[in-house]
């Protein structure tokens, strides 16, 4: 069933180079609206580049990207993005990193809302500094909550935690993305959580997708099952399988970027 409340997301013959270095080739990929698909391969191999260019961050060289229809031009103003660090200012208390650029007269009220559905609201009037990595990820997460994205753009954002705090937040995540039922595009080197999270499963490798897999477990997934454990290992043996060939081709000194607003 549709998830209406998600961007519809068209992504056609992208090529995209840095210098002489050609990250992404010719990639074509469609997210459907609501749609959970997880990104895994190799480092270097295009995936936050990818990332990257559905955000707006960056443009194609090649190719477009259509957003329900509609060529992007610019910041994609349907997606908010987390990051593996995040990215909070130390000398805002979290309520005040949360709304940061907010511009309603209420946004208080609403970053209490979204601080709430990542069962913060107790730490409102905190400092970052006083909070676990767990917390401060849910705090970034509420950032990207409380503007309401149509497409939830994850780049390794749990890559850092704990395995418990890290199996805590994917509950959380797929939580709200049953309830909102906005789109999630996640890139991770966890195959386990990309089964875990993803209706889909896709591996990019030398620039292109080669592998897009369904996951036709039922939700909540059970890690311990053989079907999860087969979808697992087969995932895994074709990324093993992948050349390290492209790994750390992209060139140093990218600009780094913000969260999207």
């Amino acid at each position: 069933m549709e998830r209406v409340n998600g961007a519809d997301v068209k992504v056609m013959g992208l090529t995209k180079t840095y210098g002489e270095t050609q990250v992404l080739r010719n990639l074509d990929l469609d997210i459907a609206p609501g749609e959970f698909v997880a990104i895994v391969g190799r480092s270097g191999g295009g995936k936050s580049t990818l990332l990257r260019l559905i955000a707006g961050f960056e443009a194609a060289t090649q190719g477009g990207i259509l957003i329900d229809g509609m060529p992007l031009k610019g910041r994609n103003r349907a997606t908010c993005t987390m990051f593996q660090n995040d990215r909070l200012l130390p000398w805002e208390r979290v309520l005040g990193n949360i709304g940061l650029g907010l511009q309603q007269k209420n946004w208080q009220q609403k970053a209490q809302q979204a601080l709430e559905q990542v069962g913060l609201a107790d730490r409102a009037n905190e400092f970052p500094s006083v909070l676990s990595g767990g917390q401060k990820q849910r705090v970034a997460l509420a950032r990207a909550l409380v503007r309401e994205p149509r497409l939830l753009m994850l780049d390794e954002p749990l890559g850092a935690l704990d395995a418990l705090t890290r199996i805590e937040m994917q509950r959380l995540i797929e939580d709200l993305w049953l309830e909102q039922q906005f789109s999630v595009f996640l890139i991770t080197h966890d195959v386990d959580e990309a089964v875990t999270l993803g209706d889909r499963v896709l591996l990019i490798e030398n620039g292109q997708i080669s592998l897009d897999m369904p996951i036709p477990l039922p939700r909540p997934r059970q890690r311990k099952s053989q079907a999860f454990v087969n979808l697992s290992e087969d995932i895994l043996e074709r990324v093993m399988r992948t050349p390290a060939s492209l790994a750390n081709t992209i060139p140093d000194g990218l600009p780094e970027m913000a969260h999207a607003h």
